[in-house]
């Protein structure tokens, strides 16, 4: 699906997605990256439908 630009110039843009993981890891809520394909760079989401997320690591040692 196609990035609205009208979405993409509120939100804000890190150029690497290291960046934009850094700060989603300072978050409250679950957030996830993902390259615009208006701008090219970064920006977070909080969306997960359709999206594969990562299993939690295994508590036990």
């Amino acid at each position: 699906m196609r990035t609205k630009l009208s979405v993409c110039l509120r939100k804000t843009r890190f150029v690497s997605e290291n960046a934009a993981l850094l700060v989603a890891g300072r978050a409250d809520v679950a957030l996830r990256s993902y390259r615009c394909d208006r701008c090219g760079q970064f920006h977070l989401t909080s969306r997960t439908k359709g999206k594969r997320m990562p299993r939690p690591a295994d508590p036990t040692p």
